[in-house]
């Protein structure tokens, strides 16, 4: 990765400005933000530590699952901190190279993790279109390439971004109107021309969000086409249940994604709701995830109840009804 060789640049300080408008509520406003970080980490952290502990949860979904869940984690660390110190403290400043680094993690996670979705919505075509070679098809190899080709593909098209945005002269205001370093929201304060930046920042988007929603939303079509040939309705049902919490963590996130991308696009009009949104965007799926899959996710919910509750006299019958 080669920078470019300015002692002064990189030796600047930015300024996180927060969400601009309500700097005044900063400090209600960090009350539910931290609880969302707080509720993010431990539940994630809970569901990490009973899919290792659980042999029962040592299959395909599970693994696919405990990497999202680890890019949750990572990701919420990589915002809520410094975004916290900002509403509780009024720490603002940020060094450049912590901001590029932290630009480069928000956008090198967010894809990761709409990757990830990909790779389920693939897992559950199998398990659902051909349950027969489920396990044969899905075998561990194929998943660490499949982990591993989306954390490359990550890399790939995000450093770019990084590079193009070091490299830009910042000679003017350093105070970015974020309570993060989102990329589109530095690089306009580079007293240039940023058109380069701008078209490969929505080239990424576009490469990312488009193609990993349109290919979820193919084998979601596969998979409904195969249940509608389900012979019973109980098969259907049971078919369908499977694809529940999923469908609910991917309307969620890129229904947030959607609105993100909106606002961004009328941030110079309204910069309060775009910060807000994008937030949320990066906050509330972590926190939200691992309570979809637990509630929703049979597995994964009777594994809670047996380590949280192994000294109960009724456990067994407890679990049989929740199955």
């Amino acid at each position: 990765m080669e920078f470019p060789n300015n002692s002064q640049l990189w030796s600047n300080m930015f300024v996180l400005v927060g969400i601009p408008g309500l700097e005044s509520d900063h400090i209600w406003i960090s009350i539910p933000l931290s609880i969302m970080y707080l509720t993010a980490i431990l539940g994630n952290g809970v569901i990490l530590f009973l899919i290792a502990s659980e042999q029962r949860l040592h299959n395909p979904m599970c693994y696919f699952l405990s990497v999202l869940f680890l890019t949750d984690i990572f990701l919420s660390n990589s915002i809520a901190p410094k975004m916290l110190s900002i509403f509780w403290a009024n720490i603002k400043e940020i060094d450049f190279v912590s901001c590029l680094t932290q630009m480069f993690l928000v956008h090198f996670l967010s894809a990761l993790e709409s990757g990830i979705l990909l790779a389920m919505a693939f897992d559950r075509y199998v398990a659902i279109c051909n349950p027969l070679h489920y396990t044969s098809i899905l075998t561990n190899t194929l998943i660490q390439k499949i982990v591993g080709a989306l954390i490359i593909r990550g890399i790939i098209i995000v450093t770019p971004l990084t590079i193009m945005a070091s490299r830009l002269p910042y000679c003017g205001t350093h105070h970015i109107s974020h309570s993060y370093c989102d990329h589109m929201s530095v690089v306009k304060l580079a007293c240039t021309s940023t058109t380069i930046n701008s078209a490969y920042g929505l080239t990424v988007v576009l490469l990312v969000v488009v193609f990993d929603a349109a290919f979820i939303g193919l084998s979601y079509s596969m998979i409904l086409r195969t249940v509608l040939g389900l012979s019973t309705r109980t098969a259907k049902k049971k078919a369908l249940r499977t694809c529940t919490s999923h469908i609910c963590v991917i309307l969620l996130s890129y229904t947030l994604g959607l609105f993100s991308i909106i606002t961004h696009r009328i941030g110079h009009i309204v910069p309060t709701i775009h910060v807000t949104f994008s937030n949320l965007y990066l906050l509330f799926p972590p926190m939200l995830n691992p309570l979809v899959y637990g509630a929703k996710t049979k597995e994964i919910r009777n594994a809670a109840f047996r380590l949280f509750f192994h000294s109960f006299p009724w456990k067994e019958r407890i679990v049989n009804f929740l199955s």
